[in-house]
């Protein structure tokens, strides 16, 4: 195995509210960055428009060489307040599949997609609760955590609302 370090992904702390900042001037430095973010829907925030969240509070991921000069500026860069480095002298990049797969999961403007495949017309099982085993069609998907369904309650088809993880697509 080499000890030659590339460039990778690295995790930097950022300062409160300090995203957009560090974001504007890492990229303004020649860093690459990456900050997924969830969309929360207008059903989620009632009163309010849409808004966005990042998927990883408080963090950002920069892209640098560590061999390069220059890369140690990220920790006096407005909005960062550190490198989380597991060593200094001979730093070492987070797994690139686990980036690719975050990566994978965005759209272009980063907003994370999820894990699964779900769409507005997919059948599913729910999974627990009171209506464990009962298989729905999905009416809506109001947020990344959520989707809306119509039950059969003694005859009459009520909507709700439930957490992504309850349910499963099922593929018949």
């Amino acid at each position: 195995m080499s000890d030659t370090i590339r460039s990778g992904w690295f995790v930097a702390q950022l300062r409160p509210h300090g995203l957009a900042q560090a974001r504007v001037h890492l990229k303004r430095q020649g860093f690459e960055t990456f900050s997924p973010v969830l969309l929360q829907s207008p059903h989620d925030r009632p009163n309010k428009g849409s808004a966005e969240r990042p998927l990883f509070p408080g963090y950002l991921f920069v892209n640098f060489d560590p061999s390069q000069t220059g890369w140690t500026a990220i920790n006096s860069t407005r909005g960062v307040s550190r490198l989380i480095l597991n060593d200094p002298r001979r730093p070492r990049p987070l797994s690139e599949e686990l980036i690719r797969a975050l990566q994978d999961r965005c759209d272009t403007e980063e907003a994370y997609k999820g894990e699964d495949d779900l769409e507005v017309g997919d059948r599913v099982r729910v999974l627990t609760g009171p209506f464990a085993e009962l298989v729905t069609k999905i009416e809506a998907l109001p947020s990344a955590e959520r989707v809306g369904v119509l039950i059969d309650l003694m005859g009459r088809e009520v909507r709700s609302s439930l957490p992504r993880a309850h349910v499963a697509k099922v593929t018949e």
